[in-house]
């Protein structure tokens, strides 16, 4: 009964899906005209739409907001990755932070509404192959968010979970991010579940999953930290959650560096 009920809400969702992403794009190309800020709404409007599109397949979300998040705010957003749904949603849930994201530059080509919010919404396209390159785009966007121009959100694990398992963090992006904007708090967010929604290829959506979100609580900065040790506190805090709701034990590193953080006065 449940993979009957996945196959007909997802006969539904998928021409809703595909319409949404056609609207959007002309809508997006047109807002353009009028300046990025413009589009950017139209963006963000986009990806409400798209989480309303799952919903369809009865996708709910459960967020947990601790205190300090601003909405308003300005941050360096570091998130675990399980699926594509996630873009979406944090696009959605930090509409009002103006989250740019940090992606490989295939994406910006063949997908209608996403490629071009990609390419013309203020985001950061990267070859992986061009180290270089892709450490001063990412340097570019931590100066504008620097400026109280936009938020940064950053994937550390540099792929997707398939199935939830917190990957290891790769540094180079998030420490860039973090020596360009010292001001910016960090947001840690935690995803689960939403690996479940692609587990198919959408063929079908399961029915009724429900994708946990926690934003926060931020992470003030602090002068001359050890941004190192402040990036291991980050996976550590979000492996104990994740292995906390799921009833595993977390797992450290082995390496895992002390996470105090080292002043310099």
């Amino acid at each position: 009964m449940q993979r009957l009920r996945s196959w007909a809400a997802t006969i539904v969702f998928l021409p809703v899906f595909g319409t949404i992403l056609l609207v959007f794009d002309v809508a997006q190309r047109c807002a353009r005209r009028f300046g990025q800020r413009p589009q950017e709404y139209v963006a963000g409007w986009l990806q409400m739409a798209l989480v309303w599109a799952f919903g369809l397949c009865g996708t709910r979300l459960v967020v947990e907001r601790p205190p300090g998040f601003e909405a308003g705010g300005r941050y360096i957003v570091i998130a675990n990755h399980q699926s594509m749904f996630d873009i979406p949603m944090l696009g959605s849930l930090l509409f009002s932070t103006f989250p740019k994201y940090i992606s490989k530059r295939s994406l910006g080509r063949w997908i209608p509404s996403v490629s071009y919010n990609l390419r013309r919404g203020g985001h950061v396209l990267i070859e992986r192959s061009d180290a270089p390159a892709a450490l001063a785009a990412i340097r570019e966007l931590g100066g504008r968010v620097r400026r109280g121009e936009a938020s940064a959100v950053i994937f550390p694990e540099g792929t997707r979970a398939r199935h939830g398992t917190l990957g290891t963090f790769k540094r180079a992006g998030m420490l860039a991010l973090l020596d360009e904007a010292p001001d910016a708090p960090v947001l840690p967010v935690v995803i689960d579940e939403s690996w479940r929604l692609f587990r198919h290829n959408c063929l079908p959506v399961p029915w009724g999953v429900r994708v946990y979100v926690r934003l926060g609580p931020p992470i003030a900065r602090q002068p001359g930290e050890d941004r190192a040790a402040l990036l291991d506190r980050v996976h550590d805090e979000m492996a104990v959650l994740l292995a906390a709701r799921r009833g595993e034990p977390a797992i450290s590193h082995p390496e895992r560096r002390p996470v105090a953080v080292a002043s310099r006065g």
